[in-house]
C-alpha cells in the first residue's frame, strides 16, 4: 500500500518542478526576449509584433566583415538572382537584375538587395527559420507617432521604436520637438543597430519607384527611391524555438535538488515494515 507520507512528498516535487517551468515560461514571455538557438544564432523575440528579430541590428554589415564582402555578396546574389516587384524605373518589366553595386560593405543597400539578404537568409535556414522578411507596412502614412496595429503583420519597425524600446520621436504628436529623439536600447536588447535610416518591404503604392522606410534616428516613416542605400533588419514570424537560459536551468535544477533531499529526510523517518 503505497505511503501516504512519500505520496504528500511526490506532490511537493511536483509543485516545485510547476513552479520552476512557470518561472522559465514568465521570463519567456517578456516584452523583449533574448534568444540563442541551438547552432548559437542570437536573436530577440518581441511579443508586441510577435516577431523574432535579429539581434544584430546590422547583421549584413556584420556578415560582409565576417565572411567576406565579395563572398556574401556572390551568395546573396546567386540565391536571388532577380527581384520581382511593380513595374518601375528601375525595373520596367517588374524584374530587377541585382549588382554587387546594389550594396555598400557597411551594410547599406538599396531595396532590392534587401530584399535579397533576406531570401539569402532563408536560403540558408538562418537561426533555423526560413521564413524571414523585411518589415512591412500596414498603415502607410507619413511622419512621427504613426499608428500601428500590435500582432497582425505589418509596423515591426515602429512598434519596435515607439511601443518595444520606448523611444521618442523627432516631434511629438501636437508637432512640437522632443528632447532625447532617435532609437534608445535602455536594456542592451539589441546590438549593432543603426541611429539610421532601414528600409520596409512595402513598395511605395502612388509611385513603385520608391517603398517605405523607417528613420530610427528620427522615428519618422516615410518613403523613397528604391535605389539608395539604408539598412536592412530581418524578422521572422513568432519565437524561434530557443536552448533555455542558463538561470532558468539552474532554478529548475534547485528546486528539484531541494525537493530530492526532502524526500530523502522523509524516507529516513518513515518506520520500516
Amino acid at each position: 500500500m503505497p505511503n501516504p507520507q512519500i505520496a504528500k512528498t511526490a506532490k511537493l516535487i511536483m509543485l516545485a518542478t510547476t513552479l520552476s517551468l512557470s518561472a522559465f515560461s514568465l521570463n519567456a514571455q517578456a516584452k523583449l526576449t533574448s534568444i540563442t538557438t541551438s547552432d548559437g544564432t542570437e536573436l530577440v523575440y518581441s511579443s508586441v509584433s510577435d516577431v523574432t528579430w535579429t539581434k544584430d541590428g546590422n547583421l549584413l554589415g556584420t556578415l560582409f566583415a565576417t565572411k567576406g564582402f565579395n563572398n556574401v555578396v556572390n551568395a546573396i546574389i546567386a540565391a536571388s538572382p532577380t527581384i520581382s516587384n511593380t513595374p518601375n524605373f528601375y525595373s520596367p518589366t517588374s524584374n530587377y537584375f541585382l549588382k554587387a553595386s546594389d550594396f555598400s560593405s557597411n551594410g547599406q543597400t538599396t531595396w532590392f538587395g534587401a530584399i535579397a539578404y533576406i531570401n539569402y537568409l532563408n536560403k540558408i535556414n538562418y537561426g533555423g527559420s526560413n521564413q524571414w522578411y523585411l518589415p512591412s507596412v500596414a498603415n502607410t502614412s507619413s511622419g512621427f507617432n504613426t499608428r500601428t496595429n500590435g500582432k497582425i503583420k505589418g509596423d515591426e519597425l515602429a512598434e519596435l521604436y515607439y511601443i518595444e524600446l520606448r523611444s521618442t520621436g523627432y516631434l511629438n504628436p501636437s508637432g512640437y520637438i522632443q528632447p532625447d529623439f532617435g532609437i534608445v536600447d535602455r536594456d542592451n536588447s539589441f546590438k549593432n543597430e543603426q541611429l539610421d535610416i532601414y528600409w520596409s518591404s512595402t513598395e511605395y503604392a502612388p509611385n513603385p519607384d520608391g517603398a517605405w522606410l523607417f528613420f530610427n534616428n528620427f522615428g519618422r516613416q516615410f518613403f523613397n527611391i528604391k535605389k539608395l542605400g539604408f539598412y536592412a533588419w530581418a524578422v521572422t514570424p513568432g519565437q524561434v524555438a530557443a536552448v533555455p537560459e542558463p538561470e532558468n536551468v539552474a532554478l529548475l535544477l534547485a528546486g528539484l535538488g531541494l525537493m530530492a533531499g526532502v524526500v530523502r529526510r522523509k524516507q529516513k523517518l518513515v518506520p520500516q515494515a
